[in-house]
């Protein structure tokens, strides 16, 4: 058994002693008389807005990682105490691992020599990093190993940072043009523009290769001038509420009336809590994890319909945390909502950012004020919010529609 420490309220103590290591070895005391080895890790401090005290506070990030590995609580014999002996020395050597791997992360160390392939320092510096758009981040360096697959086969598994060139990227650009319908292309891009800029700062990379000869910024062609994903139309929508289907999840489909009714995001109703909900004035408050941090613009205020807060319901009794919605993993969500639209009939490709986007349309349509509207989905611009303006037809007819009538003979 590892030396006993102070055990916390939580079961829990740590083996390591030294302040400043990062991340800390510990143990949680089991009730079948083993203890769980785990790491804890420490990413720092910022300041971030608390709505319930209405001003700044400090929010530290944190992540504990169990590694799968048992002591025996009270070894009783020769063999249970060499099997904590050993153990405990294959958690010590993880935990120096992985303390490596942290600073690269948030210190920009350099790369070790002996470990140059960029794949493999994307993927821990994803694995470790602590922010809201991580999805997509996996999602932009897994596009850039397919189109290594299919364009460089001999960099599939291993490319270094010497291998990578701007033609390279401009046919990356190209590749995910190709490959992905409206903004895609231009998302994935620049998200793997990130992990380019991350490599650079580190030392990793010496000059991005986002950039041609001459200094000109190497991207995909902009697409916001159009919306180009599938909408639902008042009709599909009363069309998909009203299809069920055997082993459906009922909070999938309160979520995503929620978006569709509301304009909110996914990572926005995940992480909705019923204390965001103003009962007495049927308000809904929340600041938008995406523009949170990047937009003074980010706090969101809607009104809230009897239907609509029927929909989020009130917190349950027996209710274990504060949030409305206790969803499966975003990829399930996605394939449930496919699910749904196809036993619905809607031959659409629907995710969920298009229920937002069907919110839109729709109060346009009904001739919302732009403004509004806007001011509805957390935009901290009109120019966020016009594309959408550019995809209602009913608008559009309205204002030809408008003109005087013309003789026709009399031209």
């Amino acid at each position: 058994m590892a030396q006993k420490k102070e055990v916390r309220s939580d079961n829990t103590y740590l083996i390591t002693e030294e302040s400043t290591a990062n991340p800390k070895l510990g143990a949680k005391i089991l009730s079948n008389g083993t203890e769980s080895l785990f790491l804890d890790f420490y990413y720092g401090a910022s300041k971030v807005y608390d709505p319930d005290k209405d001003k700044m506070v400090v929010k530290k990030t944190r992540k504990r990682e169990y590694l799968k590995l048992y002591l025996w609580r009270a070894p009783r014999n020769p063999q249970e105490r060499t099997d904590n002996k050993q153990t405990l020395e294959l958690a010590k050597k993880i935990r120096d691992e992985r303390e490596q791997e942290t600073k690269e992360i948030m210190e920009g160390y350099r790369i070790r020599v002996d470990d140059k392939n960029l794949l493999t320092y994307w993927d821990n510096f994803i694995e470790e990093t602590v922010v809201a758009d991580k999805r997509l981040l996996k999602a932009s360096l897994r596009n850039f190993r397919a189109f290594l697959k299919e364009e460089y086969p001999m960099f599939a598994d291993r490319i270094e940072a010497k291998q990578l060139r701007p033609e390279m990227m401009q046919k990356f650009a190209d590749y995910l043009v190709d490959n992905h319908r409206g903004q895609g292309a231009e998302t994935y891009y620049r998200r793997f523009r990130r992990l380019i800029n991350k490599a650079v700062k580190a030392g990793v990379i010496k000059r991005s290769p986002c950039y041609d000869k001459d200094g000109n910024s190497i991207a995909p062609p902009k697409t916001n001038d159009i919306l180009a994903k599938d909408i639902l139309s008042a009709d599909e929508l009363q069309q998909l509420f009203a299809t069920h289907y055997d082993r459906e999840n009922p909070e999938i489909r309160r979520a995503f009336a929620l978006t569709c009714y509301c304009g909110i995001r996914h990572c926005d109703v995940v992480n909705l809590k019923y204390s965001d909900v103003d009962y007495s004035n049927k308000r809904l408050t929340f600041r938008q994890s995406k523009t949170q941090k990047h937009s003074k613009a980010s706090g969101v205020n809607i009104p809230l319909t009897d239907t609509l807060l029927a929909i989020i319901g009130q917190k349950p009794d027996d209710a274990k945390d504060d949030f409305i919605f206790h969803l499966p993993s975003d990829t399930m969500c996605l394939r449930a909502l496919r699910h749904w639209t196809k036993h619905a009939g809607i031959d659409k490709h629907i995710t969920w950012h298009c229920g937002r986007h069907s919110f839109a349309t729709l109060l346009l349509s009904n001739g919302a004020n732009i403004k509004v509207v806007s001011e509805l989905l957390g935009h901290s611009s009109l120019k966020f919010t016009e594309i959408y303006v550019r995809a209602v037809d009913e608008l559009k007819k309205e204002a030809i529609n408008s003109l005087p009538t013309l003789e026709v003979g009399n031209i």
